[in-house]
């Protein structure tokens, strides 16, 4: 049955999951009535000055750059993926951050999670952070820039530890503002979770919890849940062997990871568990730079919820990659014609210029580079947090098991995935990339394995 709330949204399955499409398009003219009148810029006379044009299309929104007699503003137009919830959960985040931390995030004009305006879609208008994205910068920024934007980022990353009741951080896991309380400091509380895992396609109608959760255990059960009922379904309407096989697959590693979950993560937690403010997709494209590469602003938080502790003792987005510790050596590396004639390349370098070499080289280069920066980021965290290297050791398992899960979602890697849960099963703690990458084979080589640390002695005594 369709949802009224969400008209003007449809899901198109593209093979790798269901991709949100826009049934029709937001009037610009609309738009351009709605942002007059917030601003409160007249249509005629002096400071009347104004221009409004289509900037660009995010997963879930449009955005429009407005300038004006009163400068230079941004308008996102959402898509009714999550209705009141994701728009009230992105301006209720950028007003905490923005008061109380120094991160550069966008101030919020105003905000419409009605679709009561002409617009006829949910709309944040905010002031339009300067810069350009570091995406587009970083192979001309120097090592030294990329160091400090580095450090800097951990700088943010360590007030968001202390954002909430008291410099405590959050209990429970959820998106603030989506409840409209506001605890004893006036501070938002985390309400129902706005995250594309849960509102996606047919997701959005499962009679799920969808939050403030308590716990890791019940967050990560309801993740588990979706992919069960989905693959569940998936089963019983597939067409051809090879969809029922990739539906039993996906079933058997979550019901496994299931299993674990009960012996990693404690069922009953009181209080609720401390929560922090994690921005889940910090790339390159969503960090803006100066000519000098300083930061300028932070973008990207519409999805942006409290997540246990544990979420935020990984490396932000723009630092993940496979190691490199040698430097590739870029005399090494096959040189393609400057037109642009590798079909390949140009596709992969999103306009980049390849300065004449193979996107092989670049992507090298830039996990050499992580690698590097990753021991740059770990360095300023542990000054500003001096337990920091016990917190990512005795969490490794944790973040291991829920990007397992986010994979198992998805269908990916889920023979490998089931390899990894069995391993640990055996007591044998291998890192869930280094599974994914390599495998493990059946005369497994034992050297592959880490040492049981402390921490891990104990998940393991849980686990027998």
């Amino acid at each position: 049955m369709e949802d009224a709330s969400r008209e003007g949204l449809a899901w198109d399955d593209n093979g790798l999951g269901p991709e949100p499409r826009w049934t029709r398009e937001p009037d610009i003219k609309a738009v351009e009535r709605v942002c007059r009148r917030q601003l409160g810029i007249p249509n005629d006379g002096p400071g009347s000055e104004f221009a409004v044009a289509f900037h660009a299309d995010g997963t879930f929104n449009k955005l429009y750059r407005i300038q004006s007699s009163r400068g230079r503003f941004m308008l996102r137009v959402s898509l009714p993926v999550d209705p009141h919830n994701k728009t009230r959960g992105e301006a209720a985040t950028l007003q905490l951050v923005r008061r109380i931390t120094d991160i550069p995030v966008p101030a919020v004009v105003a905000f419409d999670d009605s679709r009561a305006s002409e617009i006829g879609f949910e709309w944040l208008l905010m002031n339009m952070v300067p810069g350009t994205p570091a995406y587009y910068r970083w192979r001309i920024m120097s090592m030294e820039q990329k160091e400090r934007l580095t450090a800097r980022v951990a700088d943010f990353q360590a007030q968001l530890f202390r954002c909430g009741n008291l410099g405590r951080g959050f209990r429970g896991i959820g998106t603030l503002g989506t409840s409209g309380d506001l605890d004893r400091d006036g501070f938002p509380e985390p309400g129902q979770i706005v995250s594309a895992f849960f509102f996606s396609g047919k997701r959005y109608q499962y009679p799920i919890p969808r939050g403030p959760f308590r716990s890791s255990h019940d967050w990560l059960r309801a993740h588990l849940n979706i992919i069960i009922r989905e693959n569940t379904t998936a089963l019983a309407e597939a067409r051809d062997e090879e969809a029922r096989q990739s539906a039993e697959a996906a079933l058997r590693v979550a019901r496994k990871l299931l299993r674990m979950l009960h012996k990693l993560f404690p069922a009953i937690v009181n209080p609720p568990e401390r929560t922090v403010l994690w921005h889940e997709e910090l790339s390159l494209k969503n960090i803006m730079v100066d000519g000098e590469g300083g930061i300028t602003g932070v973008i990207g938080w519409e999805c942006t919820s409290t997540m246990p502790r544990w979420v935020a003792s990984q490396v932000p987005e723009f630092l993940r990659g496979a190691t490199r510790e040698t430097k590739p050596d870029r005399n090494c590396y096959t040189d393609v014609d400057k037109d642009g004639s590798d079909a390949n390349d140009a596709e992969l370098d999103d306009n980049l210029d390849n300065e004449g070499k193979t996107e092989l080289y670049w992507i090298h280069l830039m996990e050499y580079e992580q690698t590097q920066l990753r021991k740059v980021y770990a360095a300023r965290m542990r000054q500003l947090r001096p337990e920091w290297d016990i917190e990512v050791e005795e969490d490794a398992l944790k973040v291991d098991f829920l990007a397992a899960a986010l994979r198992c979602g998805a269908g990916f890697y889920l023979r490998r995935i089931e390899q990894w849960i069995d391993a640990v099963e055996r007591k044998e703690f291998l890192p869930l990339m280094e599974v994914l990458r390599v495998g493990i084979k059946k005369d497994k080589d034992k050297a592959t394995s880490k040492p049981a640390t402390s921490n891990a002695l104990t998940l393991a005594s849980r686990l027998s």
